[in-house]
C-alpha cells in the first residue's frame, strides 16, 4: 500500500510538468504568455502548433534532420560498440582492462572542449553541415557508454552457451550473431534508446556544425521558434515545440521497452 502511494506521488510529480506543457501549448499565444499564468486554457487553440509547423524551413525539415542524424548515430554506435564489447568481454588480450579504462576515459572529457578542433577537421574533410558529420560527433559522445553496456552484457553470458556453440562448429563471429546478440538484446535496446535520446536532444554540437538553416535539428528550431515580438519569449509556440519534440522519444521507447524482458528470454531459449 505504501509503495503504491509513493509510486503514485512520484508518477504525478513526473507527469505534471508534461501535462502543464501540453496545456500551455493549446492556449492562445496571448494567454500562454499571460502574467500571472493561467494553468487551464480558457479556449482551445492550435495556433501555436501551426506556427511551429510552418516555422521558416518547416517542421518536416527539422524532424528529418534530427531523425537522420539519430539513425546514423545508432548505426555507428552498434557497428562500433558491439564488436568492441564482444572483444573486450570474451577474448584474452594484453592490457585488456587498461584498454577498456582508456575507452571509458572519454566519458570524463567535456565534449565541448573537442568541438572546435573537430569542426576544423570536419570542415577540411567536407563533413561540416552534413548529417554524417554531426552523427560522428554524437557517436563520439555516446560510444564509451555503449561499449561499457555491451561489454558488461556479453561478459554476463554463461560460458556454457559459448562452449556449446563452439562444439557445434560456430566461429567467433557466428557465436556473436547466433548466441551473444540474441541473449544481449536488452543491452542492444538500451544502447539504441540512449543513442537516440542523446542525439535527438543534443544542441551545442548541432548549433556549431550545422551552419545552414535547412540542416538545423529540432533543438535548434526550438531556440528560434520561441522568439516573439520585440525579443519576448513566445511561450505558447515554445511549449508546442517541446510537445512535438517529446513525441519521437516517447514513441521509440514505447516500441522498444517490451524487449527488455522478452529479448533476454528468447535469446536464452535459442
Amino acid at each position: 500500500m505504501v509503495a503504491g502511494v509513493i509510486g503514485l506521488i512520484v508518477s504525478t510529480l513526473t507527469l505534471l510538468p508534461l501535462v502543464l506543457t501540453f496545456l500551455a501549448s493549446i492556449k492562445t499565444p496571448a494567454e500562454a504568455s499571460a502574467v500571472p499564468p493561467h494553468y487551464l486554457p480558457s479556449a482551445l487553440s492550435i495556433e501555436n502548433y501551426l506556427k511551429v509547423v510552418h516555422y521558416q524551413a518547416g517542421l518536416g525539415t527539422y524532424l528529418f534532420n534530427s531523425l537522420a542524424v539519430a539513425f546514423l548515430t545508432i548505426v555507428l554506435c552498434l557497428v562500433l560498440a558491439v564488436p568492441a564489447g564482444y572483444g573486450l568481454a570474451r577474448f584474452r588480450m594484453p592490457a585488456r582492462e587498461a584498454i577498456f579504462l582508456l575507452l571509458l576515459s572519454g566519458m570524463m572529457v567535456p565534449y565541448q572542449a573537442l568541438l572546435t578542433p573537430l569542426y576544423l577537421m570536419f570542415s577540411a574533410l567536407g563533413l561540416a553541415n552534413s548529417h554524417l558529420g554531426l552523427a560522428i560527433v554524437h557517436t563520439v559522445l555516446q560510444l564509451p557508454f555503449s561499449i561499457y553496456v555491451m561489454r558488461s552484457s556479453f561478459a554476463a553470458v554463461p560460458r556454457e552457451l559459448e562452449e556449446a556453440a563452439i562444439v557445434d562448429g560456430c566461429s567467433s563471429l557466428q557465436a556473436l550473431r547466433r548466441i551473444f546478440i540474441p541473449v544481449s538484446l536488452p543491452a542492444l535496446v538500451t544502447l539504441v534508446l540512449f543513442a537516440f535520446i542523446t542525439s535527438w536532444n543534443e544542441f551545442i554540437a548541432a548549433l556549431i556544425f550545422m551552419g545552414k538553416e535547412t540542416r538545423f535539428t529540432v533543438p535548434i528550431m526550438l531556440v528560434g521558434v520561441r522568439q516573439g515580438h520585440f525579443g519576448a519569449v513566445d511561450w505558447g509556440a515554445l511549449q508546442a515545440g517541446v510537445v512535438i519534440s517529446i513525441l519521437p522519444c516517447v514513441l521509440i521507447y514505447a516500441l522498444l521497452q517490451k524487449h527488455y524482458v522478452a529479448g533476454m528470454l528468447s535469446g536464452a531459449i535459442k
